[in-house]
């Protein structure tokens, strides 16, 4: 059994305007692809906000606020600016991905090629939810226990798995090929928009830091009932056409040719029976899957490592007139690194139709990465002016090949040609190449607990060493699509 719940029309269709329903078929698709498309915006929006506030609640936990039944039964190690505090913040961080890698690459994307994304949403937008909220109780029971911090970042970071495959497969099914990387990386824009509204909202609260966590749950809970009442996750659901996904040249072109359409156009078998979800081995097996996802272990290490410790970072080293700024500062601050990234964003999805080709466009901005961070640690803590522009310019290096990757180029490789047109494949290949990241995301935040004691210089030339890594991971597939762009040229 493929599905377990048979697609049908959201509740909300019914209240629908009559001129709606009754439109011709052309003017309801683009009706619903634009509400689908800033839906989902807002459903991963809410997600990566609730995600943002333990970043900026780093900052309250100290020794003024933390004083018993703290993180260990250590009396002398008791502070999270104490000689082990980065480590236990760390390693916080590393609990919430660690289970969302692992639920995402083994379970997420499997029961999201099999079940309604709108009914998976709700269940993960719920159990966010309440998971994140719980992370704030302790604030008004004055307890701080290590362990029950830890316990509800796995669970929250088991539910926020269900997020990134489901949206990604929703928008696939709604978006064909035809300027897939412009659209998605425009659509990208609500990590960022997440992240800055997280940091805005937990900031706001940061002295009751309570709720800086029980807001933004109470928000996410809210998303996922709206999820449920008004998100046609397929076309079939609303009966309307879905779109043409044009399959992917052979591995000796390139992961794009457009210029092909008549003679690689998804072909779907004619058949009665719905098409079998394609499993986790099947699916490792479309070409370029795993060099990507390895790519993006890397990519997301880095991204992540800035997701929960640019707030603390800009914190702890910029000082006006001698004195530290404040928590409420530095979450502000650290939004301008999510604004470059919704440039970043867009520009690369851009550059990556213009040229038809993504592992050449991940692959320059991977490499330009690297002196911008360098940049960064030198010149970043010198005055307020510096701290914004050296963040934006790091979000559009870092974030733009992680946004590539994870969207359009998932989606690429999730309607590829070996598929022969099966389309369960799109939350699967999500799910791998995005739970492999978060690997790496997990494992970034980790190391920078550790590495920050000895110097933040070290921190960045582990940030630095790892977009190296990445780049070369996709040298393959950037010598592939060299070729495939001089056989473009001679043909022309």
């Amino acid at each position: 059994m493929n599905n377990f719940i048979a697609p049908s029309p959201p509740l909300g269709f019914f209240c629908l305007p009559n001129d709606v329903k009754r439109a011709r078929n052309r003017r309801k698709d683009r009706i619903y692809r634009g509400f689908v498309i800033v839906f989902t915006f807002f459903i991963y929006a809410s997600y990566h906000l609730s995600r943002k506030a333990i970043s900026v609640v780093k900052n309250a936990w100290n020794c003024t606020t933390v004083t018993t039944h703290n993180w260990t039964q250590n009396a002398t190690a008791n502070c999270t600016d104490g000689p082990y505090g980065k480590v236990y913040l760390g390693t916080l961080d590393t609990c919430f991905l660690v289970a969302y890698a692992v639920t995402m690459f083994f379970i997420s994307g499997q029961i999201g090629d099999r079940m309604n994304l709108r009914y998976f949403l709700l269940i993960g937008l719920l159990g966010s939810g309440i998971f994140t909220s719980a992370l704030g109780l302790p604030y008004f029971w004055n307890y701080h226990g290590l362990w029950y911090f830890a316990v509800m970042q796995i669970l929250a970071g088991a539910f926020q798995s269900t997020g990134w495959p489901s949206v990604v497969a929703v928008v696939a099914n709604w978006f064909g090929l035809e300027n897939r990387g412009l659209i998605l990386g425009i659509w990208n824009a609500h990590t960022s928009v997440g992240n800055i509204l997280g940091s805005l909202i937990a900031g706001a609260v940061v002295a009751h830091w309570g709720w800086s966590f029980i807001v933004p749950g109470l928000i996410n809970c809210g998303m996922g009932i709206l999820t449920a009442l008004y998100l046609p996750s397929d076309p079939s659901e609303m009966n309307v056409s879905p779109p043409q996904h044009h399959e992917l040249p052979s591995e000796e072109d390139s992961l794009i040719d457009q210029d092909s359409h008549q003679t690689t156009e998804t072909t779907v078998p004619v058949s009665n029976a719905p098409p079998k979800a394609v499993g986790l081995c099947r699916a490792l097996r479309i070409p370029g899957v795993i060099e990507y996802a390895a790519s993006l272990f890397f990519a997301k290490l880095v991204a992540y490592t800035f997701l929960y410790w640019l707030p603390f970072y800009i914190h702890n080293t910029l000082k006006i007139n001698g004195q530290y700024i404040s928590e409420e500062k530095a979450a502000y601050y650290s939004t301008f690194y999510d604004v470059g990234g919704i440039v970043g964003s867009i520009f690369i999805g851009y550059l990556s139709d213009v040229l038809k080709v993504r592992g050449i466009a991940t692959v320059l901005m991977t490499y330009s990465s690297i002196p911008a961070l360098f940049i960064y640690n030198r010149y970043g803590g010198l005055s307020e002016g510096a701290t914004i522009g050296l963040s934006f310019m790091c979000g559009f290096f870092v974030n733009g090949p992680y946004a590539l990757i994870t969207t359009a180029v998932s989606a690429d490789l999730g309607t590829h040609k070996t598929l022969r047109g099966n389309d369960k494949a799109k939350a699967t290949v999500t799910a791998i190449i995005d739970g492999t990241g978060t690997s790496g995301a997990a494992v970034g935040p980790f190391l920078t607990g550790w590495i920050a004691g000895t110097g933040w210089k070290n921190v960045f030339y582990m940030l630095i060493t790892a977009c190296a890594i990445s780049g070369l991971l996709l040298t393959r597939i950037v010598i592939q699509d060299i070729r495939y762009l001089m056989k473009r040229r001679t043909r022309k």
